[in-house]
Order: structure tokens, then C-alpha cells, then sequence
């Protein structure tokens, strides 16, 4: 724990250079604990944070770096990230719980993709775990002209922890499974072989990962160590977006979202948002069933809908 606070102290440093109007009085007899946790609190919005980790706590010039910047020149879109994590992480953090993970792997997706179902990298990577169609594909997630799975939040994050599981299993650190997934795994391999390490720092010194696999861990950690504690790092008023919650149902092949959202009085863009892994807007005649997501609660109304259209 005091290494934890450590880390966060040197936090406190990088936030400083960042000024805010309301920077509480720094009492030199206060204890450090107590000193971030008036840092963190904000009596406007609820006090929610938590500076508890359960991954490794580096904070370095590249950490600091990358809290800098998220504090300044992406403070915008981080901010929607920021906004964004407390639909998703919840969930995400759930699964990494059920399968005994460290629930601060969520700050991948961060990374990966701020939680967005539709990213797609200039590598053909998908979704907000950013698969590529031959590890999705190893990993069950199906792909067709009217599906991808990558997109699917549930699916991928549950494709994810496997992949996650067996990364560690081989690279027995959180640095080197990030490093991994970001960068594959048959690359570093060569690279530790090369180098004769497997010190995540040391082969960021010795320049042997590509550049963007140098910043991909340094820049989880400055996610979690904003997210955490978003008041500490100038982050205030954040809008709070409820958690994902909905209900599946199986309907058959021909069923129209469009219509069915209609049916449901929701928004389209809505139903089509918790149906991302949908890639047209209908499903298949040819295709028997399929089971979707919806509303919490409407299931009776899809059943009258269905019973409607096949009259």
C-alpha cells in the first residue's frame, strides 16, 4: 500500500503542473493518505473513487508523460472516456472478477478502443478489445457478412479473458500481457529471446518493442491512475452513465430492428448500439434464430410484436 501512495504522490506532482482553481490547501501535518484523499473527493458529485490497484503501479517518465497529456491535449476525448467507463467498466470488471483476472486489465479497453463497439484500427483490429480476424477467430468469435463478434461487448471481453489467461500463463507478467496483446505475441517472443529479458522496462530502454507497444502500458497505467481518481487530475462534474443492462431474447430470421425498436418506442440508434455485433440492421431470413439484446423489461412486447408479424 505505501508504494501504492508513493506512486500517487509522484501523481500528485504531474496534476500540479496542470493547475485548478479549486486546489485545496496542501496542511504539512496532514498525512499523505489524507492529503489525496481530500485531493480526490469533489462534495459536488459522488464519491466514488477508489486508489485501490491490483495491477503493478509504475509511475515513470513515460507514465507521467501520458498523464500529462490526457490532462491536456486529449483531456477532451479522455474526458468522454471518463464518462464512458462507468457504462462499461462495470461489466468488464465483473467478467475479469468471475475469471480470478485483475480487474485493472479493464484499462485496456480504455486504451484500446474508449469502449467503443465500432473502432477499427488501421490494422483491420475491431471492436473495443480491437481483435484482429485471426485471433478472434481462434477465440471463437464468428464473423460473417451480416456479423461480427468483435463488436459484440459481452463476446469479445469473454474472448479476451481467454486470450489474457493465456498470455499470462506463458509471459507470467501484466506488463508482457499488455505488451503482447498489443504488439502479438510471436513478436515478443523474438524480442525476449533476442534480448535475453523479460523485464517489460528494460525492453522499452533497449528499444526492442515497437513504439506504440513502448506507450501502450505506460498509457494504462495513466488511465487508472486518472480513472481512479478522476477530482486529483482536474477531471470534475463528469456525466455518469448508467451501467449496461438489458435482456436477450431469440427472434427468427427476418426480424427488422428498425422495426422492432419502433415497436419497443426506443431510439433505432439505441437497439442498433446494444446489437453492435450486427452489421446490417435486420436478421438474415436464412438464419433460424438469432438472439438479441433489448430493453430491460421488454420482453412481453417483443412477444406481441412477433405474434403480430407472423399473423
Amino acid at each position: 500500500m505505501m508504494k501504492i501512495l508513493i506512486s500517487l504522490l509522484f501523481a500528485v506532482s504531474a496534476w500540479s503542473a496542470v493547475p485548478e482553481k479549486s486546489t485545496p490547501a496542501v496542511n504539512s501535518s496532514e498525512t499523505l493518505k489524507e492529503r489525496l484523499k481530500k485531493l480526490s473527493l469533489n462534495e459536488d458529485e459522488s464519491k466514488t473513487h477508489n486508489l485501490v490497484f491490483d495491477l503493478p503501479v509504475t509511475y515513470n517518465q513515460q507514465v507521467a508523460k501520458w498523464v500529462q497529456y490526457f490532462q491536456t491535449k486529449g483531456s477532451k476525448w479522455f474526458r468522454e472516456y471518463l464518462e464512458r467507463s462507468s457504462k462499461y467498466l462495470p461489466f468488464i470488471q465483473n467478467e475479469l472478477a468471475k475469471a480470478h483476472l485483475p480487474l485493472d486489465l479493464a484499462f485496456m479497453v480504455m486504451i484500446e478502443s474508449g469502449f467503443s463497439t465500432s473502432a477499427t484500427s488501421t490494422a483491420n483490429a475491431v471492436g473495443p478489445w480491437q481483435f484482429i480476424e485471426g485471433t478472434a477467430a481462434r477465440y471463437g468469435l464468428r464473423k460473417h457478412w451480416w456479423l461480427d463478434e468483435r463488436r459484440d461487448f459481452r463476446k469479445s471481453t469473454k474472448a479476451a479473458i481467454k486470450y489474457i489467461k493465456d498470455l499470462h500463463s506463458e509471459f507470467g507478467s501484466w506488463y508482457l500481457v499488455a505488451a503482447s496483446y498489443n504488439m502479438g505475441e510471436n513478436g515478443l517472443r523474438r524480442q525476449i529471446q533476442k534480448h535475453q529479458t523479460s523485464d517489460y522496462w528494460t525492453l522499452v530502454r533497449k528499444k526492442a518493442l515497437p513504439e506504440e507497444t513502448q506507450n501502450y502500458v505506460p498509457k494504462i497505467l495513466a488511465a487508472m491512475l486518472i480513472t481512479k481518481s478522476p477530482n486529483l487530475y482536474g477531471f470534475r462534474y463528469l456525466e455518469r452513465r448508467d451501467p449496461l443492462e438489458y435482456d436477450y431474447v431469440s427472434v427468427p430470421g427476418g426480424t427488422d430492428l428498425e422495426s422492432l425498436a419502433d415497436a419497443l418506442g426506443v431510439t433505432r440508434k439505441s437497439l442498433k448500439e446494444l446489437n453492435s455485433e450486427l452489421l446490417v440492421n435486420y436478421i438474415p431470413r436464412q438464419v433460424a434464430s438469432h438472439t438479441i439484446r433489448v430493453p430491460s423489461g421488454a420482453g412481453k412486447i417483443i412477444s406481441e410484436f412477433l405474434a403480430k408479424k407472423s399473423n
